[in-house]
């Protein structure tokens, strides 16, 4: 069972069970709801708690206050039973710790950090600062990838229905005047009957796979740590993901130590924090070299991961002591150069998509205008 602390910041105190005020109202029945929680509630909630912590508000009285103006919803039944934890003496960490889908290892661990240090409030700032950057990057590569998928699937419906439904009707004007039909013609014909024979295999295989695929990633680790160290040997894309998945390291590593957890604590966090199987498992190789008395920075250039900049300024980090800072700046370089190559990848991208759905379609005509000029010509001579 964790121990629970009993310092607290000052400024950011824990109301007694039995103080006057909104802590003090009889508990409502606890009721246990599921549901997704979105990402972007959680972040509201952690600045606006950091907000109201700053301003000197206790704890118990904050939540209190973020519980009774969130909807009704997963969350707000995830808040009624911490604010009820809390108001009962338990540390806000250990609340939090109860609900993982909603604070995940590295909240909680930094939470608890706050309050053994006497700074929750600037804890919480940090925290709410580290969820806002994920959330803007998260929201800049969605945002980015919803016009290239829309168009894709607008394609692929077009061209499926054309090939389905419409060059059938071709073949069968064909046959009636029986002329001999070019080769792109015959081609794209051979395509259409293939696809209205065998529909099952065209549209339901991709589907069958799909699932087999997420099925895998899901329950495999094996197959999700080879599909994750190929994704970033690819061309384009690879370097981007190196370069995310970098930041994201930097950034949560350098947070935690900046709120005083400690080395080996905070490498086991960001572990378990990754989603990336090949990030995972050199994370692991560094804690367990750190765990034996080494520094950092070269297990760090052993795991290939991570390039000479990076490890450098780890190194360098580690001697003068400021790791924490040289960490959060490694982040934002990275960061903004994800951030610049993405811009350029998907500015490349949506002209491409053009090109190839230009090509399909200009595919298709000339194939099937060839022999229909033929059979003009025909009835003309």
């Amino acid at each position: 069972m964790a121990k629970r602390i009993q310092r607290s910041s000052p400024r950011v105190r824990q109301e007694a069970p039995g103080q006057a005020g909104p802590a003090s109202a009889p508990a409502a029945p606890r009721r246990r709801r599921g549901g997704r929680v979105k990402a972007d509630l959680i972040t509201d909630f952690t600045v606006q708690l950091a907000t109201l912590s700053e301003a000197g508000i206790p704890v118990v009285k904050s939540l209190t206050i973020l519980e009774g103006q969130t909807r009704p919803g997963p969350f707000k039944y995830v808040l009624q039973e911490i604010t009820e934890d809390v108001a009962a003496g338990a540390p806000l960490s250990e609340a939090m710790a109860k609900h993982e889908r909603c604070f995940d290892s590295l909240y909680s661990s930094m939470v608890r950090a706050g309050e053994i240090g006497g700074v929750l409030d600037r804890i919480l700032t940090r925290l709410a600062t580290f969820r806002e950057k994920a959330a803007a990057i998260r929201s800049k590569v969605v945002g980015a990838m919803i016009y290239p998928i829309v168009l894709s699937a607008v394609a692929t419906s077009v061209v499926s229905f054309v090939i389905v439904w419409v060059i059938p009707k071709f073949e069968e004007i064909f046959e009636s005047f029986s002329i001999t039909l070019p080769t792109v013609t015959q081609i794209l014909l051979d395509v259409s009957t293939f696809a209205v024979t065998y529909w099952y295999l065209v549209f339901g295989l991709p589907i069958v796979l799909l699932i087999l695929h997420l099925s895998l990633m899901r329950r495999r680790r094996g197959y999700r740590y080879r599909i994750h160290a190929i994704v970033l040997k690819l061309p384009a894309v690879g370097p981007v993901v190196r370069k995310s998945i970098t930041a994201t390291f930097a950034r949560t590593f350098g947070t935690l130590i900046q709120a005083g957890v400690p080395h080996l604590d905070a490498l086991a966090i960001v572990r378990d924090a990754t989603a990336n199987e090949v990030l995972l498992d050199g994370v692991e190789a560094i804690r367990r070299t750190v765990r034996e008395g080494e520094g950092i920075a070269r297990p760090m250039g052993e795991t290939g991961i991570f390039d000479d900049m990076v490890v450098n300024m780890v190194d360098v980090g580690e001697q003068t002591g400021e790791l924490d800072n040289m960490l959060l700046k490694v982040a934002d370089a990275y960061e903004n150069a994800v951030d610049r190559q993405i811009d350029s990848m998907f500015k490349l991208l949506e002209p491409a998509l053009l090109i190839v759905m230009a090509g399909f379609v200009g595919f298709i005509v000339v194939a099937l205008f060839m022999p229909l000029m033929e059979i003009m010509n025909s009835m003309g001579g």
